[in-house]
């Protein structure tokens, strides 16, 4: 039973790492224009045009 305490502790510790190398890459300078790119993919004009024809198609 010794041993499955250790277990545990050696996986939150291991889980802990993940979760704050996650953050770390999220928030890193280098990841920022590419989660701007994609943060702003609704609001690029090919969408307005997809649209603007769905709602042509719609009042026909």
């Amino acid at each position: 039973m010794e041993y499955i305490n250790e277990l545990r502790g050696i996986s939150t510790i291991l889980a802990l790492i993940a979760f704050l190398a996650v953050c770390f890459w999220a928030y890193s300078k280098h990841q920022k224009q590419r989660f701007s790119e994609a943060a702003n993919l609704l609001f690029s004009e090919e969408d307005e045009r997809i649209d603007q024809r769905t709602l042509e198609e719609m009042k026909k």
